[in-house]
Parts: C-alpha cells; sequence; structure tokens
C-alpha cells in the first residue's frame, strides 16, 4: 500500500507563473506523433519544463495524479470487471443484501432477493451468467443508483462530496473473495476488453455497455514524459484498487503509486464489505472514498502524510500536486488543487468543466476525449446556479476561491 511522503513543488507560484526556467538540459519531450487540441501540447511541456527536474531545480520530486476511467483509459474499467464477473458467476451470494451496504433500501434489497433468489447457499456463487433478471438487478443499481422498477436503491445521509453509495457498493459485490481472485478477474476482463474492437458493446441482461477499453496513447505518452522528468505519478480512483492496480501496470505505474477504495480484508484475507477510511474517519462502510473530497483527501493523506481531519483541507502551494487530470465532477477538486496544470478531458460534466471554462488561474487545459469525443453540449453549462455538488446532496451555484460567482459557461471544446 502507498506510504511514500512525497514531493512539493519545485518553484514559486509566481515564478512558475511568469516564466519558465532555463533548465540545465531539455527536458523529456511529449511525442508530437500524438494529437493534442489546440495547444495543449504546449501547454503540458511548458509544465513539465517549469517544475520536472530537468528544469536545473533539487529537492523533494514534484507529483502528478490522474483519475483513471476515462481519464487515462477510454471506458470504465470498474463495469468491465462487472461485466466479466456477471458473466461468469463471480459474485458470491451474500447472507443478507441489505447488509452489503449501509444505505441499501429494503426496496433494493427485496428486489434483489426476488431476482437473485435464495436456492444457491450463502457464500456460493450465485448463477448471473444465466439468470438474466439477478445480472439486470445488480448492474442496474450499480449504474443508476435504482433498482429495475426505477425504486430508489440507496436512501440516508452522505456527504455527497465524500462518497456515492452505488460506487462504495462495488468493492462489497466482491466481499468473500480474496484480492488475488479479483485480480484475476481484472486481468481477464482487461483482456478481453482490450481485444474488442473499438465501438464494440457487450450485453448484460436487458443493458447494453460498451464493450472495450483502451489506454489513451496520449496519456501514456504523457505519464511516460513525466516520469522521464523526475514526476511522481500517481492513480487516484474511484474503483476498486485491486482492479485499477490490473490496470494501471499497463502505463507503468505501480501498486505502490495506484490509490482506489482499499477494501479490509478478513483474518483469512478474504474481501469484507468494508473500506479504509481517510482523514480521521476510519474503516466504514463507505462513508469516505476517493470521490470528488475524498481523493484530494487520500492524495493529502497517502501521498504527503497529511493525517487526521487536515487531510481534506486544501494544502499550502508545497503540499499540492503539480500536475492533475481527471475527466468527472468526481475529480475537480483534486485536479483543481494542481499548481502547474489541470488537465481535464471534456465528458460534458458541469461542475469540472465550469471550472476548466472559467479558467481562473489560466492552467486549466480541456481537451476533448482521444477516442469517441463527445459532440458540443447544447445549451450552457448552468455554471452561476446548478454546477456545485453540494455535500448535502443536490446542486448549486459554483464559487471562485474569492466567493465569487463562476457565470455559464459555453462549451467550446470538443
Amino acid at each position: 500500500m502507498v506510504t511514500a511522503l512525497v514531493a512539493t513543488a519545485l518553484v514559486s507560484p509566481a515564478a512558475a507563473a511568469t516564466s519558465a526556467p532555463t533548465p540545465d538540459r531539455a527536458c523529456p519531450q511529449l511525442s508530437k506523433k500524438l494529437p493534442w487540441y489546440g495547444d495543449n501540447r504546449a501547454k503540458l511541456q511548458r509544465m513539465i519544463d517549469e517544475r520536472g527536474s530537468c528544469g536545473g531545480h533539487h529537492g523533494p520530486r514534484p507529483v502528478a495524479a490522474f483519475d483513471w476511467d476515462n481519464t487515462v483509459s477510454k471506458n470504465d474499467v470498474t463495469d468491465a470487471t462487472i461485466a466479466w464477473s456477471l458473466k461468469h458467476d463471480k459474485i458470491l451470494r451474500p447472507a443478507s443484501w441489505k447488509k452489503t451496504s449501509k444505505w441499501l433500501t429494503d426496496d433494493a434489497d427485496k428486489a434483489l432477493t426476488a431476482a437473485c433468489g435464495t436456492d444457491v447457499p450463502v457464500g456460493a456463487p450465485l448463477p448471473t451468467s444465466t439468470d438474466t433478471d439477478c445480472t439486470d438487478e445488480i448492474f442496474n443499481i450499480r449504474e443508476s443508483g435504482k433498482t429495475m422498477s426505477g425504486a430508489a436503491a440507496f436512501a440516508g445521509d452522505w456527504n455527497h462530496r465524500r462518497t456515492v453509495p452505488q460506487y462504495a457498493w462495488v468493492p462489497q459485490l466482491f466481499a468473500g473473495h480474496t484480492v488475488p481472485e479479483l485480480e484475476s478477474y481484472a486481468a481477464a476482463a482487461r483482456k478481453e476488453a482490450l481485444a474488442a474492437p473499438v465501438g464494440a458493446t457487450q450485453t448484460l441482461g436487458t443493458h447494453t455497455i460498451p464493450g472495450y477499453v483502451r489506454y489513451y496513447e496520449q496519456q501514456r505518452d504523457l505519464i511516460r514524459t513525466l516520469q522521464k522528468a523526475g514526476f511522481d505519478v500517481y492513480i487516484v480512483s474511484a474503483g476498486s484498487e485491486p482492479v485499477t492496480e490490473v490496470w494501471s501496470r499497463g502505463v507503468g505505474i505501480d501498486r505502490a503509486h495506484t490509490i482506489a477504495i482499499r477494501s479490509v480484508l478478513d483474518r483469512k484475507g478474504r474481501i469484507t464489505t468494508y473500506n479504509e477510511g481517510c482523514g480521521g474517519t476510519g474503516r466504514t462502510q463507505g462513508e469516505a472514498i476517493p470521490y470528488i473530497d475524498g481523493k484530494r483527501c487520500w492524495i493529502n493523506q497517502d501521498i504527503y502524510g497529511i493525517k487526521g481531519k487536515a487531510a481534506w483541507e486544501k494544502q499550502s502551494w508545497g503540499k499540492r500536486i503539480a500536475l492533475g487530470g481527471g475527466d468527472a465532477d468526481t475529480d475537480v477538486t483534486f485536479v483543481g488543487d494542481a499548481t502547474g496544470a489541470h488537465l481535464v478531458l471534456n465528458r460534458n460534466k458541469n461542475e469540472i468543466m465550469c471550472r476548466a471554462y472559467d479558467d481562473a488561474d489560466g492552467r486549466w487545459v480541456a481537451n476533448p476525449m482521444f477516442i469517441e469525443p463527445l459532440p458540443k453540449k447544447t445549451g450552457t453549462y448552468p455554471c452561476a446556479t446548478a454546477a456545485y455538488n453540494k455535500p448535502e446532496g443536490g446542486f448549486g451555484p459554483l464559487l471562485r476561491d474569492d466567493g465569487s460567482v463562476v457565470p455559464d459557461q459555453v462549451d467550446a471544446v470538443h
């Protein structure tokens, strides 16, 4: 697991904002054969030149952190793993569906029990490869947070900037398995998804979902270039950690540099429905995962060694990442904390795209998805009224650091 206490920024914010240092030697260069939108390659290269060890600076290594799903890879590797597991009967029947999540509703408990039955012994594999009702119910709850009938699958109180129950439920679904078993499912799903052609789909019950995953070559090149330039590069994902680790190795990032939902294991090494916490929360059933503000917390805790409640707070310039990369609102806090560049792949997510287009510090780098980019968003992003994800749930106006309201933004990078 991650224990390193690394990395501070290497130049003052004023110096970084005004001019790049004269390097002792040329910094590693991003490939010019891989297309980026507009002058984004040049912006990222300038940040690497400014902040990398090749720029003549000495001291702790700068840090870059990336989300995984739809940031480094096209499509969701967690969904790919769940799909493979459902097609190969790898979900074990729990003693109680209700106890798999502290927020699971009675409606969801009844729906799962009815769909998956009680004939299979507790702890034995559910026949989801043939029982499409069970497959549908499980995947629909994962995908939408609702049962197939449309009832809410999760209810209660949680901090909506620290967790989302249907994300936390994914590793809970694999309770009873060992980490090596889950890794083997992820590896099998990876092999299948990489072999499928771009654009392929697959069917789970009545659901049609992407059937392929690809590493973005631009992101692989960026990560490799950052590492050559002296950066410590991390993945920070809201997926299950064993699954993310299987994929992150493909871009040269090891287990120690991969942060995701970390399940608590029982005495026999089997996954439980509990996960390790952050910022003083301790072990919970998902109250704090690497999600929105939770990603900041895990970066502060696991990379910079900041313990307790302080890990939830924005740190001083010298204890923040140099580059953050993401694609969704779940990434907005840690990407915004970056002091050198904020890289965002445009998936039309309100909060993060409002930040990117507002570009308050001039260091936001918005780029279309490298494979199957989305068309231009119709209308504007509702930044001034409904882009901010409130901790208590719902949406409100998005504010800058000085308290002013971010105006609505037009989708310009697509």
